[in-house]
This record gives structure tokens, sequence and C-alpha cells, in this order.
């Protein structure tokens, strides 16, 4: 089972930014783990969320060609928590990109509100290393998250 940290995109200019929403819900089985009695969105889950909006923008400006792997978070900083009924918001920017990697800019809202920065750093491992035994096909860019992106482009054509 892959988990998606992302239920939409908002927002998307390839090759420079995107924006993704993630709805918090109680019907959620990981929320009632982390805190027992204060159910909340934990920081490691929001990274991941922005992880997979900033590697979905980074794909998709280079053809979804790469195998485009998260490789760093340089920073990840927390104001605050997300709690069921909240919704998040992720905004990703491209500061670089090559052929062999790029590093992303990353907010992250709850309910438009800014309660976190990350900068990741991802792999286009293709290119980046070439004996790591990964599968040829492109696993990363699975139906679930080319799904998400074609959604968006479909609204956004209303």
């Amino acid at each position: 089972m892959r988990w998606i940290w992302i239920d939409a995109f908002t927002e998307f200019e390839s090759g420079r930014r995107a924006r993704a929403i993630k709805n918090v819900t109680l019907a959620e089985e990981y929320l009632h783990d982390h805190f027992p009695g204060y159910p909340v969105l934990p920081p490691s889950l929001m990274i991941e969320g922005m992880a997979q909006t900033a590697g979905i923008l980074v794909g998709e400006a280079g053809g979804f060609r790469e195998k485009v792997i998260l490789a760093k978070v340089r920073r990840a900083e927390f104001d605050d928590y997300c709690v069921p009924g909240d919704t998040v918001g992720y905004e990703a920017v491209i500061e670089t990109m090559d052929a062999a990697a790029a590093s992303i800019d990353g907010t992250v809202y709850r309910n438009d509100a800014k309660i976190g920065s990350i900068a990741l750093m991802f792999s286009h491992a293709d290119q980046a290393a070439t004996n790591l035994g990964l599968p040829e096909h492109n696993f990363v860019f699975n139906d679930q998250f080319m799904d998400l992106l074609n959604t968006y482009r479909l609204k956004s054509r209303d």
C-alpha cells in the first residue's frame, strides 16, 4: 500500500511551482495513534505531503522521464499542528533544477495561515546513480500520483 498525503492540486505552474491540499479527518486511523486523545497530523507526514507535492512538480518539469527521489530534508520548521477539520496547504517552488537534482523551497499552511517552511533536495535517480539496482520502470510516479495531476488539469480547463 502506498499512502498519498495530498488530496488535490489547486495550482500548478509547470517547472515553477505547485500548490496542493490535504484535508485532515478523523476517518484516518493514523491520527488516533500519534497522540492518544489529541489527534494531530504529525509534522513528519506534512513533510511527506510536501515531498509528494514537490516531487510531482519536479517530475512533471522533466516529462516524468526520471525517477525523482527525495534525497534530503534540508530544513523543516513548524509552528503548529493540524487537527481534524483543518485543510493543510502545500506550496512548492523550484529553486534549482539540473540533470542530476532539484532543490525546492516549500511553505505549509493550515487553513491558509502559514505554519511551516520546508527545504527539500531531490535526486534524479537515473542520472545521479546508475548502480542502485532500481527497477527499469518509473515506480515513483504511479497511477495515483498521475491521477492527482490529471484531475487538476481537467478541472483547470473548465
